[in-house]
């Protein structure tokens, strides 16, 4: 699927399919990160079993500001991460969704396109990976 941003000065996810989405035009195969500030990394975690809080933990934060929220994309179904992991965010005061990880591609771009601070944490490895995308 393919997918366009309303502002043009974020990264948005352009194009999604099983196991990479596109950022920019540019493909990513493997779980990545991607933020609103501009940048994208590998995120080093293919399957939610494998999530553990220093993956929350390292999380590209905002040179002046940390994001307003943090969507995460479980893979092709709605997982639910143990909130002991994602305390270091909440702590923060920074919100988490979670969504699988088509839904997640969709609203990050909305909210980057807003122009909110916002990270993409998205699974897409073997496990993680989600089918074919078809409308929706």
């Amino acid at each position: 699927m393919k997918l366009h941003a309303d502002r043009h000065d974020t990264l948005a996810i352009t194009a999604y399919g099983e196991g990479w989405i596109a950022v920019n035009g540019q493909r990513y195969e493997g779980s990545v990160v991607v933020s609103s500030t501009g940048r994208i990394e590998p995120w080093a975690c293919e399957r939610l079993e494998d999530l553990t809080a220093e993956h929350f933990a390292r999380l590209p934060m905002g040179d002046t500001a940390d994001p307003e929220l943090v969507v995460f994309g479980s893979g092709s179904r709605l997982q639910f991460v143990p909130a002991a992991l994602l305390s270091g965010l909440t702590s923060r005061r920074i919100g988490v969704e979670t969504m699988d990880t088509r839904a997640a591609c969709r609203t990050y771009n909305i909210l980057a396109g807003e122009g909110r601070r916002v990270i993409a944490a998205l699974l897409l490895g073997k496990d993680g990976a989600h089918p074919d995308p078809g409308s929706g």
